[in-house]
């Protein structure tokens, strides 16, 4: 057996293989073809030890016997039927033992070593030598005129038959039949089929391969692609593939089309002067990114509603919040709302400003604590929060969740919609309870899709998504012509579908006129201007301290600020690691992206194996930023708060 795992191999600046396998069983009889240049020979160097992989392992079985033809034959004086037996070394050998032995009188070992000939069936030897160079064109009288005698081409024939000679387990070919006539040809297409061993040969006469062999080894795109069958059925296969592909590719450039037309929609729509820079960006990218994922399990609309109303819903002088037993919580007040069909709304702020706050009321699940909620006449919200998850029956199905909400609804349409959220085949019909949070996520947001909202209130959507999932649902969200509220961490769901941000800080609502990297620097200032304020409010609560303060209470509150120094100095020691790793994330992100705005890289096959790297680069790029943004707002809130006791602890001492 033959298995090559992972191998990549390099001649020169040419990659001919890049993490390939292979995996060939005794017995097989297999074409390798490709391009000229694809680095046919150079597999077959690599099998022959000649060559070392630059990654991954070739195995192959232990005491394997290679019988491999020369390429070149050097002109020399000795017989042509001397020059076929001289390949079978073993027989070689031992004939010179015999000779030894005859000469030395040792008639024991003379004995042994006429058994051991017997074995190599070295007394057919001569008659089987004879017979190849004949099946090759060789006459009865060529057969004792030395090899310089004769031209190239029937060098080569000489050395063919040679190596056929050869006993062994693995025949590896590389271009047998040049200069071989047609009634050659045909007695070595005879010979070769009978060949009890694994042949691995290396031919651009699909006869010849069609007569040979039951398998095909394609080599192209630096890979290694094996097909069952003669190079016929590998034709018929591969065409059948390459339709397949160019329907693809149809399916491809429909999904060109789709997002066009949506970026032409939507650019008109945008309204905030920097966000709508920002979306119209990640909006023309998207067209790229829908081809790189069009063989994603995942492909849905999200349908609005057919009517709606104008506006769909209004807050007006609300005061949100929690009722409690003695006092009400209040989290956001005087919010004044009013939501147009067509909206993209991004919410942003601090965690705990009261984000979800605002969707729950705009939902109506939350009471407002006072002021107005007035919805429009046609308003139907879709909404999609984490608790839902929980809210599903966990003995029930899929197709039975959708089926209950619309029991007049046709079971295949049921499976259709239920399939482009990845529950394809038997799995709509699979019990929630074993599903994994990622299945539970779809299936929650295919119940939201399925009832048709006009208004769409999403928070943290993608938790639990994989990232194929993700980009399904960021194309679909940028399709849906209804209203979005949205809540999430992933920026590039927010920068794809969102027209304006609304910022929720301060027991505030209120427009946020900028974009993602506006609010990062908001934020940081923000969280400075806090610790300005602080430190000015316990500056003023020094100045007011009486000057009676004990010696003791003035050492304790110096130790105090020493050891809340220290405390801070790894803080700040992580808060600038962190910023720097969010500079360099964010410059490597921008070097991906130029990379991937190269509309050649979803076009050109070659380049496939770069796409699949720079995507799964950028996805972990942004992976690392994100854990970078969040190390950085940890470490300035604690900063804030550490701070502020140090400053308390100054004041103290003063």
């Amino acid at each position: 057996m033959i298995a090559l795992r992972q191998v990549a191999l390099q001649r020169g600046k040419q990659t001919l293989l890049d993490n390939a396998d292979l995996t060939l069983h005794d017995g097989i009889k297999a074409g390798i073809i490709g391009a000229n240049g694809a680095g046919k020979s150079s597999l077959f160097k690599l099998l022959l030890n000649e060559l070392g992989p630059d990654q991954g392992d070739v195995e192959m079985s232990g005491g394997q016997r290679i019988a491999h033809m020369a390429q070149e034959v050097e002109a020399l004086d000795r017989p042509i039927i001397e020059y076929v037996l001289d390949g079978d070394h073993a027989l070689r050998q031992t004939e010179a033992a015999l000779l030894a032995a005859q000469q030395a009188g040792e008639a024991h070992r003379e004995a042994e070593l006429h058994g051991l000939i017997e074995t190599l069936d070295g007394y057919r030897a001569e008659s089987r030598a004879a017979q190849l160079l004949v099946g090759l064109g060789f006459m009865q009288a060529d057969l004792t005129r030395p090899l310089s005698d004769f031209s190239g081409g029937w060098r080569m024939r000489v050395n063919l038959a040679r190596t056929l000679f050869m006993p062994s387990d693995l025949l590896l070919l590389d271009e047998p039949t040049n200069h071989l006539d047609l009634d050659a040809l045909l007695w070595l297409e005879q010979w070769l089929t009978r060949y009890p061993g694994m042949l691995l040969l290396i031919s651009h006469d699909r006869d010849f391969l069609d007569a040979v062999c039951d398998h095909i080894v394609h080599m192209h795109h630096q890979t290694l692609e094996l097909y069952r069958g003669n190079y016929s059925r590998f034709e018929r296969t591969r065409a059948e593939k390459l339709a397949l592909q160019q329907a693809e590719a149809a399916k491809q450039q429909a999904r060109r089309e789709e997002i066009e037309r949506f970026i032409t929609r939507f650019k008109a729509q945008a309204t905030k002067a920097k966000q709508a820079q920002s979306r119209v960006k990640m909006l023309e990218r998207m067209e790229d990114i829908a081809v790189a994922h069009v063989d994603s399990p995942f492909h849905f609309t999200l349908p609005a509603a057919d009517k709606t109303s104008h506006p769909l819903l209004v807050l007006d002088q609300a005061q949100l919040g929690y009722r409690g037993k003695e006092r009400d919580t209040v989290q956001l007040d005087k919010v004044n709302i009013t939501l147009l069909p067509g909206s993209r709304i991004g919410l942003l702020g601090p965690n705990g400003a009261g984000k979800s706050t605002l969707i729950k009321s705009l939902t109506g699940e939350l009471e407002l604590l006072n002021g107005k909620r007035i919805p429009g006449e046609h308003l139907a919200i879709g909404y999609f929060a984490q608790h839902q998850l929980e809210g599903l029956d966990v003995t029930s199905t899929p197709f039975v969740h959708v089926q209950r909400l619309s029991p007049r609804a046709s079971d295949q349409e049921i499976r259709n919609f239920l399939g482009g959220f990845g529950f394809k085949g038997d799995d709509a019909f699979g019990e929630v309870a074993t599903f994994s949070g990622g299945e539970k996520a779809r299936l929650a947001l295919a119940l939201v899709a399925w009832q048709k909202p006009n208004l769409l209130l999403l928070d943290e959507p993608t938790n639990h998504l994989d990232l194929e999932m993700r980009e399904a649902l960021t194309e679909a969200l940028a399709g849906f012509e209804g209203t979005v509220i949205l809540v999430s961490h992933d920026r590039h769901l927010l920068r794809a579908t969102v027209d304006e941000f609304w910022c929720v800080a301060d027991n505030r609502v209120e427009p946020f006129d900028g974009d993602l990297e506006d609010y990062r620097a908001w934020l940081k200032a923000r969280l400075e201007e806090s610790r300005r304020d602080s430190r000015s409010e316990k500056a003023e609560r020094q100045n007011q301290q009486p000057n009676g303060d004990s010696r003791e209470a003035r050492k304790a509150s110096r130790k105090a600020a020493a050891e809340l120094r220290e405390k801070l100095r790894p803080l700040k020691k992580e808060r600038d690691q962190a910023e720097k790793a969010m500079e360099k994330a964010q410059a490597a992100l921008e070097e991906v992206e130029a990379i991937l705005a190269d509309p050649e890289l979803y076009t050109d096959n070659s380049r496939k194996a770069q796409l699949t790297e720079v995507l799964a680069k950028q996805a972990d790029i942004k992976a690392g930023l994100d854990r970078a943004e969040q190390l950085w707002l940890a470490a300035e809130e604690s900063l804030e708060a550490m701070e502020a006791e140090l400053l308390a602890s100054e004041s103290a001492e003063i």
